[in-house]
């Protein structure tokens, strides 16, 4: 592997490393679990860019025996350590101290494809650390250079003669800035996994100093492999004997592998230059607009018609578990942490690529492609069903439907589906608050009374036995466990509106962990949402602003002009909020944010629960000690 190509005048740098000890949350998104092991994906990242571009196959990382250390080793070409021409330092010294400083600038000759372009990852890493040691092997020597909090504290030393070459990083986070300084190594191992299968000829090997275990995570099978885990998770089967899969290696690579199964969920799982896009994007909008041309196509050819009955997008892609895997020159993520791709141009590409290879793919394989069009009517039929018989129920008058309503409940006039939300609170003080707040005409307010009932390992009829809970399914209308009909449904959205502290955190996770065993179809469905209502308040002047968090609030506040003066007020709990100022910011559609709630591995999820809330205390122990920053993090996002 040459490095002729790969020198420090390849190196480019845009402006300095000051503002991310001060703002890290808007460099990795926050200082809990997930942005403190955001840094070792940044790491990650850097070495998977040596192997999309040719010049390395193998990445070992490991996770020190006192859980708060790791290093990431790869076989690439090493970070150059000559001087850089403009600046006259060693090239591996500006890397890891200057924001926006690196090769992925350039024209091109040293980074085709790459996940980071935007050149702070390294550096931040280097800035949020107590200490790091850059170890180079290149030119036939071994470098090294110690960092603390982002500032060298030795020179660039020449330690001697080394045969090989490539760049090994270690780290400890700064406790100063983080929450938690303990990594989550089952966390580190799933992570380094799902890249291994998208990544097939990488062979990546996780060392977990703490367990004394090293695991080999490399799958050759790939993606096609990946998505046979996937629907094996998610425990419903396939509706077709094979996969559909599809590669392209001229120009911009792509490869995607999809199936439809049983299942009424839709999963689907994209990455760009190998990193995870959770959020989707434009080249996932791609793939799902392909995909239903495809199935149109080729329904209108074979003149597949069912009289009254019109498919739908979501019809077509319900039970589908897809993987999407693209390739992009100049990614344009969102964020730092590149949940979302923005490029414009990859919704056209992507779906200009999908289309005619599927609708080949179907009209050579008439039984799979039938079984599939089946699955869809099917779906449709179903839809139109449920709507049909959410219609007769709306038809009865609106006193026989409120005979067996709670009386705490306050109603909403609106019968529709589409328009109408429930609202469950804690308490009745932040239930008065939510009441004066709403409009009465689409939203429902339903008060909670203290700590729910722990419903996890609990038979349903003890369950409902809880007036609270009771009092939950009357007001939303299906039913509970066998007894669960969706038809009942009265209300488009159930959101949980909680306060933002720990009482408001466990009461959210006793009503997610009761519709995830008791009523999973309104998860399922993507009824259950969790309202975003702010901690903080900042007013500069005569402008006010509404943070969610403590990483929102940094990230506004970094936002605001050198010499303006916040003042940041903090909520206690709903119930002392203004019902306008809770209207404003957590009630109206128009301002307010929902995460909506998301079952992304059955059998992770009830694994978790089970830990977190079941009978045994040691389990409950481990999960605490181990893994309660994460879960934090996540917003318990299951």
């Amino acid at each position: 592997m040459s490095t002729a190509t790969y020198t420090a005048k390849d190196i480019g740098v845009l402006e300095g490393l000051e503002p991310v000890r001060k703002r890290p949350s808007m460099y990795i998104g926050g200082v809990d679990a997930k942005g403190l092991h955001h840094l070792v994906w940044e790491i990650v990242d850097n070495a998977v860019d040596e192997y999309l571009n040719g010049f390395a196959d193998a990445i070992t990382v490991t996770l020190h025996k006192n859980g708060d250390a790791v290093t990431v080793s790869d076989n690439g070409r090493g970070i150059p350590v000559d001087l850089h021409p403009k600046y006259k330092r060693p090239a591996l010294e500006l890397i890891l101290t200057t924001l926006h400083s690196g090769a992925k600038f350039g024209d091109g000759e040293v980074y085709f494809h790459s996940g980071g372009l935007h050149g702070v990852g390294s550096s931040v890493v280097n800035a949020l650390s107590r200490k790091l040691i850059a170890t180079i092997h290149r030119d036939g020597f071994e470098w090294q250079q110690t960092f603390r909090r982002g500032k060298p504290v030795t020179e660039l030393e020449k330690r001697g003669p080394f045969r090989g070459h490539g760049t090994t990083i270690y780290f400890e986070p700064d406790p100063d800035i983080f929450k938690t300084t303990q990594f989550d190594s089952k966390w580190i191992r799933e992570h380094l996994e799902s890249m291994s299968y998208i990544h097939s000829g990488l062979k990546i090997t996780f060392k977990d100093e703490i367990a004394k275990e090293t695991y080999d995570l490399t799958h050759a099978g790939g993606i096609p492999e990946f998505l046979q885990r996937l629907i094996a998770e998610g425990q419903k089967p396939a509706v077709t004997e094979t996969p559909f899969t599809l590669v392209r290696n001229n120009g911009e690579k792509m490869e995607v592998a999809l199936q439809w199964t049983e299942s009424t969920d839709e999963v689907i799982r994209s990455y760009v230059n190998g990193i995870r896009t959770s959020a989707g994007g434009t080249h996932e909008a791609g793939l799902k607009s392909g995909i239903a041309k495809a199935i149109r196509n080729y329904m209108e050819t074979h003149e597949v018609k069912v009289k009254g009955l019109t498919i739908t997008a979501e019809d077509i892609r319900e039970g589908l578990v897809a993987i999407l895997s693209v390739f992009v020159r100049e990614p344009m993520f969102q964020g730092q942490t590149k949940e979302k791709l923005n490029n414009p141009e990859m919704t056209a590409a992507v779906d200009g690529w999908i289309r005619p290879a599927l609708e080949s793919w179907l009209n050579a394989n008439r039984t799979a492609a039938d079984q599939i069009v089946g699955r869809i009517v099917l779906a449709a039929k179903a839809r139109l069903a449920s709507r049909e018989a959410a219609s007769e129920v709306k038809r009865k008058s609106a006193t026989q439907r409120r005979l067996n309503l709670p009386g705490k409940l306050a109603d909403c006039k609106s019968t529709s589906l589409d328009e109408s939300e429930l609202f469950l609170v804690e308490g009745d003080s932040a239930g008065g608050s939510a009441k004066q707040g709403r409009n009465n005409k689409t939203q429902a307010v339903l008060p909670l009374r203290g700590k729910i009932l722990n419903a996890e390992g609990l038979a349903l009829n003890k369950v409902l036995a809880n007036a609270e809970l009771n009092d939950l399914v009357s007001a939303i209308g299906t039913g509970a466990g066998e007894k669960f009909d969706i038809n009942g449904l009265r209300y488009g959205k159930i959101i949980l509106l909680m306060d933002a502290d720990a009482d408001g955190h466990h009461i959210t996770t006793l009503l997610l962990a009761f519709f995830f065993r008791h009523m999973t179809e309104l998860i399922r469905k993507g009824r259950v949402y969790l309202a975003q209502p702010p901690l903080y308040r900042i007013d500069v002047g005569k402008e006010t602003y509404w943070a969610r968090d403590d990483a929102h609030k940094e990230e506004i506040l970094a936002g605001l002009r050198a010499n303006a003066k916040p003042e940041v007020s903090r909520f206690k709990g709903l119930g002392e909020m203004d019902p306008k100022v809770l209207a404003e910011t957590t009630l109206d559609p128009r301002n307010r944010t929902l995460l909506q709630v998301q079952i992304d591995s059955y059998l992770e999820t009830d694994k978790t629960f089970v830990e977190l809330l079941g009978k045994d205390p040691s389990q409950r122990y481990r999960f605490i000690m181990d893994k309660a920053a994460r879960a934090v993090a996540e917003e318990l996002d299951v």
